[in-house]
This record gives C-alpha cells, sequence and structure tokens, in this order.
C-alpha cells in the first residue's frame, strides 16, 4: 500500500481522535483529519507545530516517519520508531555478524547500481557522459577500493548541471534542492530499514559515530538519481540563480515517493519498492 506523506507548514495542533491525526490550525482555521494507518511520513515546516504524545505513539505504532525542518525549511531530523518488526533481534544479530567480505561485495553492488542510474539519468536528459559511466560501473571493485563512485560523481554533475556546477551541502543552486530531496529519500530509506527490522546507525560502508542513519545512506545511493530527477526538472522551470525553496518546489519534492521505479521485471512506487527490495 502507498502510504501518504503529508506536510503542514502553518501554525497548527496536531492530535489523535478515533483513528484520526487532527490538524487543528491556530489561532483559527478548519479542522481536517487524516486516517493515521494511511500516512508514511508527516513533514513538520514550523515551529509553532504542536504535536500530542498519544499522536507521536499512533504514528510509531503505524510505522510512520515524522520528519522535522529547520529555520531554513530544510529536513534535519526524523524520528523512527524503536522496534519496527516481529523480527527484529535476529535480524539485527545477523547485522551486527556481517563479514567484511560481504559488506565489501555489497558496497560494491550499491556502487554499480548507482552509477547506471546516473548513466540512466543522463541519456533521458540528452546529456553526455553516458559511456563514460557505463564504464566505471562494469569496473568497480570489491569494496570500491579505487574509488569509481567518486570518478563517476564528476563526470555525472558536470554533464547534468553544467561544467561550474559542485555538490556541495552549502553550495549555490541546485544543491539546496538536492538537499531537500536527499533528506526525503534518507527518511523513507530509514522508515523501510526499521520496519524490516534492520537498525539504521550500523552501515556497511558509511561509519561515523554520530550518524545514526549510516545504513541508511549506504542504501539510499542508487536511488539518489530518482530524486535528481525531480530536481532537474524544477531546475529547469526555475530560475537558476533562486536558492529559496518554494511551497510548490517543496510539494513537487515530496512527491518523489511516489515515483514508479523498476524492482525486478515490475514497476512499483518508489515507497513500496523500498518495502519489496528489503523485505525481500
Amino acid at each position: 500500500m502507498l502510504k501518504r506523506t503529508v506536510y503542514f507548514e502553518s501554525a497548527a495542533h496536531l492530535s489523535f481522535k478515533n483513528g484520526q491525526l487532527v490538524y487543528t490550525p491556530r489561532p483559527e482555521g478548519e479542522v481536517r483529519t487524516v486516517p493515521v494507518e494511511d500516512i508514511g511520513f508527516v513533514v513538520l515546516d514550523n515551529h509553532s507545530i504542536t504535536l500530542s504524545m498519544r499522536l507521536i505513539e499512533e504514528l510509531t505504532a503505524n510505522n510512520a516517519a515524522i520528519v522535522f525542518c529547520d529555520k531554513l525549511h530544510h529536513p534535519t531530523a526524523m524520528s523512527v520508531p524503536f522496534d519496527g518488526n516481529i523480527t527484529h533481534a535476529e535480524t539485527l544479530a545477523a547485522q551486527l555478524n556481517m563479514s567484511e567480505p560481504l559488506k565489501k561485495q555489497l558496497w560494491k553492488q550499491t556502487v554499480e547500481m548507482k552509477i547506471k542510474n546516473q548513466a540512466a539519468m543522463l541519456e533521458r536528459t540528452d546529456s553526455s557522459g553516458v559511456e563514460a559511466l557505463q564504464r566505471h560501473a562494469a569496473s568497480v571493485k570489491s569494496g570500491d577500493t579505487d574509488n569509481r563512485e567518486g570518478a563517476a560523481a564528476r563526470i555525472y554533475w558536470q554533464n547534468l548541471f553544467g561544467d561550474d556546477f559542485r555538490r556541495e551541502r552549502f553550495g549555490g543552486a541546485p544543491n539546496h534542492l538536492l538537499n531537500y530531496a536527499y533528506a526525503i529519500l534518507r527518511a523513507a530509506v530509514a522508515r523501510s530499514l526499521v520496519g524490516s527490522g534492520l537498525y539504521p546507525a550500523i552501515g556497511i560502508h558509511h561509519h561515523n559515530k554520530y550518524n545514526a542513519f549510516a545504513l541508511a545512506d549506504d542504501v539510499m545511493e542508487p536511488y539518489r538519481p530518482y530524486a535528481d530527477e525531480v530536481v532537474y526538472a524544477l531546475w529547469k522551470e526555475s530560475d537558476p540563480e533562486d536558492e529559496e525553496l518554494s511551497k510548490e518546489q517543496k510539494q513537487q519534492l515530496l512527491k518523489l515517493l511516489a515515483v514508479d521505479v523498476h524492482m525486478t521485471n515490475t514497476l512499483r512506487p518508489l515507497m513500496v519498492g523500498f518495502q519489496i527490495r528489503h523485505n525481500g
């Protein structure tokens, strides 16, 4: 089932009643409701939004992620349930006991697929560099020891957004669009990992004692080009110097989770595809 992404940007109180998320605007306005069982993500983009503990409990029980935005309207934190799967302990034990050769092989497969998807993205936009990326994808070693990922990234970004573009968190446009899209993608991957019984802080390649979502950062890599495609379409329609996210742009970026992806000879919405991939 494709879960809904619910976005709130105005001052309000969010509560729970009769299986519904209840939206009560402040200081006044129309009260609205959304079935909690239909929600996959709640995005909070206003410092004057409050939530009841009962609502948080019910969202967590339904494996819904709550995404919090900062004063720049960028997603910066999220909550996911600790106990998202009935085989959590068994799955966690297997994850902790994963051998280094297996981790390196999994990272090789991850990088290969990421570069292949980047090549497909360039091909869809009639950009150059497709064959170069395909060569990089075909030569990734175990653990990507010679950093084909980095070499491919330089070709990819220059051909997609121009020679002067640098992919940097605090860089110029369209980095602000990419940051937002990747934050949403990261939240979706983390939610699926927890639902599968995996612990998102234990990665196969990304390692940082301050990173609670290292595994999400690993798993999301092949899906980044899907986010890039949504960003590319927005960038082509906007002022290339504009670094402010509009309400319309945020709404379009949230639709990323509903884009179709190929999953073993079938098409599925991205959010559903995560579940198929992780559970399978």
